[in-house]
């Protein structure tokens, strides 16, 4: 999956005209020291305690739920290329407090709330890479042949009634798939649409999929930043404009 849709989503890349002739707060700056002094000791234990769980990671690649699953899968993460850049961070320019959002490395690579827990990682290992290529090719096998075929899982998200996913074609064309919420994946689909289209929302990652089908729009609001207690999905139906479905998601794997 791109790094624009990772896990937290993921709090995708933002632009680099912001963080350019920018310096890190005074007051974030022990936070951050504490982070990277965590991950140059080598001390995995430690920096367990510094992570907001659950770590997600590129669908279709399951989040980190909790310390001991942290210290296991470690090295997938934290690969030599991390680690140094991180250890090499330079904490008052190379790290940016980024208002409500957090604190990035470089241009997103990483980053960690104003409490200097870890919530997101944008870099993607090799062993992730390959991982990742090992379970997309698994869940091709497991899903109706109808929609079996795609260049990338996006997204998988559950209403009150429905099953949503969402898979990219290539070349940035999305395709929406449904079931009732009972069915099951390996089930044809009650509905398919493709042509849709990846819209952001902002600098902070939230974004939305359309998608039509005659008069009706179906659109897909994902949210990555937003305020506590947000759902993380909507689905918003509308026939000639006006809105005739909006039920927010109960689950979402990205």
């Amino acid at each position: 999956m791109k790094k624009t849709f990772l896990a937290f989503l993921l709090i995708s890349t933002i632009s680099l005209a912001y963080a350019q002739d920018q310096t890190l707060d005074k007051k974030y700056r022990p936070v951050v020291t504490g982070f990277v002094n965590a991950v140059k000791s080598g001390n995995i234990e430690k920096l367990s305690s510094k992570i907001k769980y659950p770590l997600n990671r590129t669908y279709p690649i399951p989040p980190i739920k909790n310390k001991q699953e942290f210290v296991k899968r470690y090295k997938e993460v934290f690969d030599d290329n991390l680690t140094k850049k991180i250890i090499n961070s330079k904490v008052e320019t190379d790290w940016n407090d980024v208002g409500w959002r957090g604190i990035m490395l470089l241009n997103g690579e990483l980053w960690l709330d104003t409490d200097g827990k870890l919530i997101a990682v944008n870099h993607q290992s090799r062993l992730e890479a390959k991982e990742q290529a090992r379970l997309i090719n698994v869940e091709k096998s497991s899903l109706h042949p109808s929609i079996s075929n795609f260049a990338q899982p996006v997204l998988v998200f559950e209403t009150a009634q429905y099953r949503i996913r969402i898979d990219d074609l290539g070349n940035n064309n999305y395709r929406y798939a449904s079931w009732p919420v009972k069915s099951k994946m390996s089930d044809k689909p009650k509905l398919i649409l493709t042509n849709g289209k990846f819209t952001p929302d902002g600098s902070g990652g939230n974004h939305n999929y359309q998608f039509k089908s005659g008069d009706r729009l179906y659109t897909c609001f994902i949210t990555v930043m937003g305020e506590k207690g947000a759902p993380p999905a909507q689905l918003v139906i509308s026939k000639d404009g006006k809105e005739i479905l909006s039920q927010p998601a109960k689950k979402i794997t990205l």
